[in-house]
């Protein structure tokens, strides 16, 4: 019995109390159906199975576009890293050649003053990119270097438009984060639209603030509980990039063990929430994506009292 009654905290951009009690009440049966036949949603009951179902669409991406004769873009996020482990021993030993594969990262972190991190840093997208996935690759495989793409401050304001140029993305790949961002488009970032959710899909890469929840899931996830190490802002693609791709496929590992898990509400708001501006994963069920979740991300959504 619920007895007690409050408002979500004010920093949260969407509060609709129906849609939340809503979303929060879908079961592990109710997680994967959908009215859309288009998004369709897939639970993995360990990390090594979702891995490399995750590492075969990469490389099932980039044979199939080669083999209908296209030069195939991909827009990869920098993390998880083990699919690129797995990618690039599959692309090794089958011997497939990236010459003609353009890669576009979604994102990059940036400073206070809007400068993005440089690939030298450690804790950069690049960086996890090029260590954890290209420098993986044998060296005659791997495409010329412009064709891996990075976005930073000097090339954000036309980034969107160079994927545009190339027909758009086969796959853009992507997780969720805490915060129901999608790259790091933010969900405050909804504000600007005033409620026309056609501009809001059209809307291109930028620099954005990040939201208080990404801050504090990277901090979790990435920088060992240091909130002070995180950037505050980032470039990243919009919805007109991750919407423009011919296909979605995301992944969510957010399940942190001892009945921890992340992203078992955002998951549910994202795929069975109302379609809106202020939950930037929602998108995806307006178009034809592949969501996978780890078994701890569908579970029913119980109080944890440790």
């Amino acid at each position: 019995m619920n007895d007690f009654r409050f408002d979500p905290a004010p920093f949260l951009e969407f509060t609709d109390d129906v849609a939340l009690k809503h979303v929060r009440a879908v079961d592990r049966e109710g997680f994967v159906r959908h009215d859309n036949p288009d998004f369709r949603i897939s639970v993995h009951d360990s990390r090594q199975s979702l891995y490399a179902a995750f590492a075969d669409d990469i490389v099932g991406t980039i044979l199939e576009g080669l083999s209908e004769g296209r030069k195939p873009v991909l827009i990869v996020p920098a993390g998880p890293m083990p699919q690129y482990h797995a990618a690039a021993r599959i692309i090794n030993k089958q011997r497939i050649s990236l010459k003609d594969v353009t890669f576009f990262a979604m994102d990059e972190w940036a400073n206070e003053l809007g400068e993005s991190a440089p690939g030298s840093w450690e804790g950069s997208f690049q960086f996890a990119l090029r260590s954890q996935f290209f420098a993986r690759i044998d060296s005659e495989l791997l495409p010329l270097d412009h064709q891996l793409n990075f976005p930073s401050s000097a090339t954000i304001a036309d980034y969107g438009k160079r994927i545009a140029d190339l027909g758009g993305a086969d796959v853009c790949f992507g997780g969720i984060g805490w915060s129901g961002h999608i790259a790091f488009w933010e969900p405050q970032l909804g504000r600007e639209f005033a409620g026309d959710l056609t501009a809001y899909q059209a809307a291109s890469s930028r620099l954005v603030d990040l939201h208080p929840l990404t801050v504090a899931q990277n901090a979790l996830t990435s920088f060992a509980g240091d909130w002070s190490n995180v950037p505050p802002r980032a470039v990243t693609i919009g919805p007109a990039e991750i919407l423009g791709a011919r296909r979605r496929s995301f992944w969510l590992d957010g399940d942190l063990g001892g009945g921890v898990t992340w992203q078992g509400f955002i998951a549910r708001l994202v795929a069975h929430g109302p379609v809106n501006e202020f939950v930037p994963g929602s998108l995806l069920q307006t178009a034809r994506s592949d969501l996978a979740v780890l078994e701890a991300i569908a579970a029913p959504l119980d109080i944890l009292i440790n």
